[in-house]
């Protein structure tokens, strides 16, 4: 065997140890951060043209309990609003996160792999319910999570105004 022929050899099984090695690696989550960000800063301005002299801040504890959420949401398809799975609500999740005190929050489903801001904001802007959480004042600790599969993606909103 010439070195031509070796050196082929090395790189075609190579090749084919790096192509199995890929194809048996599990899938890697998707980075919703600016999705995430953009999220909050839609709601950062709602609050800022609603007058609210304290502007909010994310919460880890909230991205906490927005993230639990976002995931039931994902996994169950049946479920569509804020009672999950186990049967909690917001209360319970940013309770179960470490978070004392109100809490609300604003979800948003898409029955595909993807969701833009704006469509977030067609969504919670029209509706009274969810614009007026989004415009309150008194929710200054906020926590957003995002999830997506191929036919579905799923944002929550958690806002929080902390016990004093």
């Amino acid at each position: 065997m010439s070195s031509f022929q070796r050196t082929i050899r090395v790189i075609l099984v190579s090749g084919s140890l790096t192509a199995m090695a890929l194809s048996s690696a599990a899938p890697a989550p998707a980075d919703n951060r600016r999705l995430n960000e953009s999220v909050f800063g839609n709601i950062y301005t709602a609050q800022k043209m609603n007058g609210c002299p304290v502007p909010p801040q994310r919460d880890g504890r909230l991205d906490e309990a927005a993230r639990r959420h976002a995931l039931d949401l994902l996994h169950h398809r049946e479920l569509n609003g804020g009672i999950g799975s186990d049967g909690s609500t917001v209360s319970d999740r940013a309770a179960a996160a470490g978070f004392t005190g109100t809490v609300a929050e604003t979800i948003a489903i898409n029955p595909a792999l993807a969701i833009s801001g704006i469509e977030i904001l067609d969504r919670w802007w029209p509706d009274p319910v969810s614009r007026g959480t989004m415009q309150d004042c008194a929710n200054i600790s906020i926590g957003v999570w995002s999830e997506n599969a191929l036919d579905r993606s799923v944002v929550v909103a958690v806002y929080g105004q902390p016990s004093l």
